[in-house]
């Protein structure tokens, strides 16, 4: 397995849920990993590159150097994102290209050179490798001031169903994971700062379970859909999202005593 934006957030835990399940991991990033991982004895550890993800030839040559060691990539998650956005006339030009090019492009590079890898390798059981990408339920429906990352994401979405349809007959899937407000650095990073308390608040009594996702609550979904449980599963848009999605509350039930 590969993953992208290994060293923290979700990239990280989908790294430790595969150990744990037994896979060889090939995590990476562009800054070093934050903590090293609390494993089982005999489990781990994961390989680690440094990868800018923007780098289309860093990342063709990372994925030939897997396929070098290991022989065949069986399947991608690409969690390497940033946060940005604002209302579109405040958005200037290097701030926007900033957050499309690693959340959108660095995608696409990634996605790109593995699937080249997977179509060159032996299927198993007809079966050549499984793709995940991390969009958010940000890419499903607006947010005030998402535009650059909102945009980025909704990218991520249509870019997974094509990749499901181009390559499903071919023995591989393509899932998308849309997470809700995930308790992740790049979440603290946002929402720890001044001001923000009362958005932290409404945006956490969105969600239907009245708290913030877990990253290995992303990692157990990415691990699923990577899976042969997910074999007839692709072209999805999956939101682990705690019920951000399903629709508004606005208290009527909470008055009735609910």
């Amino acid at each position: 397995m590969m993953v992208t934006g290994a060293a923290s957030g979700i990239g990280e835990a989908c790294v430790e849920r595969f150990l744990l399940e037994g896979a060889a991991v090939v995590g990476c990033d562009i800054a070093e990993p934050r903590r090293e991982l609390d494993l089982p004895a005999g489990v781990g550890p994961a390989a680690f590159a440094v990868l800018d993800v923007r780098d289309e030839a860093a990342t063709e040559a990372l994925v030939a150097s897997v396929i070098g060691e290991y022989g065949r990539i069986d399947g991608v998650v690409t969690a390497a994102g940033v946060a940005g956005g604002g209302p579109v006339h405040w958005v200037d030009e290097a701030s926007w290209d900033h957050v499309i090019d690693i959340n959108l492009k660095g995608t696409f590079f990634t996605v790109k050179h593995v699937i080249a890898a997977m179509l060159a390798q032996e299927p198993r059981d007809g079966v050549r490798g499984s793709i995940v990408t991390i969009a958010s339920v940000e890419g499903l429906e607006g947010t005030a001031g998402g535009s650059a990352y909102n945009a980025s994401k909704g990218g991520v979405v249509v870019l997974t169903k094509n990749l499901a349809i181009d390559y499903g007959r071919s023995g591989i899937r393509a899932n998308c994971i849309c997470p809700g407000f995930i308790d992740t650095p790049m979440f603290q990073g946002v929402f720890d700062s001044d001001g923000m308390d009362e958005v932290r608040l409404d945006i956490e009594q969105e969600h239907k379970l009245r708290r913030f996702g877990r990253p290995s609550e992303i990692a157990a979904a990415a691990k699923f859909l990577l899976s042969s449980d997910a074999s007839f599963v692709s072209g999805v848009a999956l939101p682990v999202d705690g019920g951000y999605l399903a629709g508004r509350d606005h208290g009527v039930t909470q008055r009735m005593g609910l």
